[in-house]
């Protein structure tokens, strides 16, 4: 069994690989600021000494600084032993003679300077820049070391995301199996490209699908078997009925017998769905065949013609044939049977069902609209579970038609949707869809 790499490590190699390329990017980025930063101040600096070398040096002759902030400029005063000022570079800064050598910070009028002076016997050199040159260079300072930071944070963020959306991404496979996987689906699921962390799920699950597969056949078997063993005894109740009834029962008791029959009628039927369902339960259809969808459903009608007739229900049709469909013919005839009864059964006595069957985009559209009770609210989900009844408790019912037509409709490709009216009658509307087939 072969497995993709770990998540983690490729996500950890991945991320650290970009963040690597990352950071050199914003290291070069923060050297070549910085060098810029720091040349431009060192040329002042050299271009100040230059100027400053000697009281009689004419600073025109000097080429001009591409930065002529005047506050980057020293003023350099030099006094004699008495006191008196010999030399001075910036006329006008007036920055009085230190007390003592050394340093110190001095201020004049609203400006401060930092100053350094040295004294021998013969004169005092003082040399002051002013204080707001060195805020500027930690301003700079600061914006130099932050500002890679500032961009390295989206940059993380970016990178980061690249890097666990392509690490991610290994697991579409496994996504997109599990989203399009059938309720009926027994096969595994498969290990190609699966992360390692992720091998001990998909195994775990594997094993559920197979326990589920086994209960699924132990019940398909069961139901089979049930279904087929009931048969008999219920065949021989329905004949002892029958023979019963033939013989001219007492007044008093032909009313017993009437309803023994009924329940034998009923107990027949719902072997024959149960029947019909297991055979449905089965994963592929026969080998499907061009049928006329609307022929069917005209048979459909003539054979609920007496049921509708007893019990007092106007059943119409409005179908055109032909209507070229592909499937087994039977499966579509229940299919169409089994709305046809239910729409019967749940209608009152004096009620309609009108059955018809139109062209739709690409096919051919079956409708079964009723008069009858309706859905109750929120039963739409499940209609077409198993021995569910949305109807009342009087109207006979196994719970099992929608089930077996919503089965049908599955195996053959054909939309179903059943739902209450929407044109202001009161009752539900049965609707099949079916592609056409293309043969004439």
């Amino acid at each position: 069994m072969n497995h993709a790499p770990s998540l983690r490590h490729t996500f950890l190699t991945r991320i650290t690989l970009m963040l690597a390329i990352a950071g050199c990017i914003t290291a070069a980025a923060t050297y070549s600021y910085s060098k810029h930063e720091t040349a431009s101040f060192l040329d002042g600096q050299l271009r100040q000494i230059a100027l400053n070398a000697g009281p009689k040096l004419i600073a025109a002759t000097a080429p001009e600084a591409p930065d002529q902030d005047p506050e980057d400029r020293f003023a350099i005063t030099i006094w004699d032993a008495a006191g008196h000022v010999l030399d001075q570079s910036l006329p006008g800064a007036n920055i009085p003679l230190l007390p003592k050598p050394g340093f110190a910070t001095v201020q004049v009028g609203q400006k401060i300077w930092r100053a350094y002076m040295l004294r021998d016997a013969g004169q005092s050199i003082q040399v002051a820049q002013r204080m707001r040159v060195r805020e500027e260079i930690a301003s700079s300072a600061a914006l130099g070391a932050a500002l890679p930071v500032l961009l390295l944070i989206p940059l993380t963020w970016l990178v980061g995301g690249l890097a666990l959306h392509r690490t991610l991404r290994r697991m579409d496979n496994l996504t997109h199996d599990l989203a399009t996987r059938g309720a009926r689906a027994t096969a595994p699921l498969p290990f190609t490209d699966v992360p390692a962390e992720l091998t001990p799920l998909v195994e775990s699950m594997n094993g559920l699908i197979l326990r589920l597969n086994t209960a699924l056949e132990a019940q398909k078997r069961f139901l089979a078997d049930a279904a087929h063993s009931l048969r008999t005894p219920i065949a021989a109740m329905q004949i002892e009925t029958g023979n019963l009834m033939a013989d001219k029962p007492a007044p008093n008791q032909r009313p017993r017998l009437e309803a023994l029959a009924a329940a034998a009628r009923r107990a027949a039927g719902l072997v024959g769905q149960l029947l019909r369902l297991a055979r449905l339960d089965e994963p592929e259809a026969p080998c499907p065949v061009a049928v006329d969808a609307a022929e069917l459903l005209l048979a459909c009608v003539a054979d609920h013609a007496p049921l509708s007739s007893r019990n007092g229900i106007d059943l119409g049709a409005a179908i055109t044939p032909p209507a070229m469909v592909r499937g087994v013919e039977d499966e579509i005839q229940t299919l169409f049977a089994n709305l046809i009864e239910n729409a019967l059964i749940y209608s009152p006595t004096g009620g309609r069902v009108d059955v018809s069957l139109q062209p739709a985009e690409g096919g051919f559209s079956v409708e079964v609209q009723d008069n009858g009770p309706g859905l109750p609210a929120g039963a739409e989900a499940d209609i077409f579970e198993r021995f569910f009844r949305a109807a009342p408790q009087a109207v006979e019912g196994s719970g099992l038609g929608l089930a077996i037509a919503r089965r049908i409709a599955t195996r053959h490709g054909f939309g179903l949707e059943v739902c209450n009216r929407k044109d202001g009658v009161k009752g539900v509307l049965a609707r099949v869809t079916m592609p056409d087939s293309g043969e004439a």
